[in-house]
């Protein structure tokens, strides 16, 4: 039996950096949310911050760095990262809350899942989530480089990026849904299963 990897590696470090760079992008974000070189500087700490998600999931699978630590705060730390800028580009006024309000209900949503989920098994991020959270991420960083400007076309992809990544946060959602039925579902099989045979 393989012995399981410590919780103080790399890939969890770079977890932990992106949850600090929560406040720290809040700030810089609703402090100086109409001045573009402080916008451009804010930017910049978003894609540094969203990159060590990337980089991190590389790190752990190449190197059999998983953890159930990594696998419950990485998630986490996506949400906290782009949840604070979901909230803070709608109280500067670049994004309405109805948006705003219905992603991050699905996000958290999900995560509290996710945490009573445990209990059965650890649900991992599927691609489809990978995927939502790329195109999320993709979106926020297009707005926070373009709105602050004189709408050009920057702001017509953005909304076209955005309004794909909403679809995507919608769906996957559901299909996170759905996979917590079965997972729930065998793990009462099973339950039962083991129950009959010690009787």
């Amino acid at each position: 039996m393989s012995e399981r990897p410590s919780n103080f590696n790399v890939p969890n470090a770079l977890t932990v950096l992106r949850l600090v760079a929560v406040p720290v992008f809040g700030w810089m974000l609703l402090a100086h949310a109409h001045e573009g070189t402080w916008r451009t500087w804010t930017t910049v700490v978003f894609v540094v911050a969203i990159l060590t998600d990337f980089v991190d999931g590389r790190i752990a699978r190449k190197y059999d760095l998983v953890t159930d630590f990594g696998k419950i705060w990485d998630s986490v730390a996506d949400k906290a990262i782009t949840g604070m800028a979901f909230i803070g580009l709608s109280i500067v006024g670049e994004l309405p809350w109805w948006m705003t309000i219905l992603i991050l209900a699905r996000e958290w949503g999900i995560t509290v899942m996710r945490v009573f989920m445990l209990k059965y098994e650890v649900m991992a991020a599927n691609k489809g989530g990978k995927l939502k959270t790329a195109t999320q991420s993709l979106a926020i960083t297009l707005f926070c480089i373009g709105l602050w400007r004189t709408p050009t076309v920057v702001d017509v992809v953005s909304w076209a990026v955005m309004i794909v990544a909403f679809g995507l946060t919608v769906v996957t959602g559901a299909m996170y849904i759905l996979d917590a039925v079965r997972i729930r579902r065998e793990g009462l099989a099973e339950a039962a299963g083991k129950s009959s045979d010690e009787s």
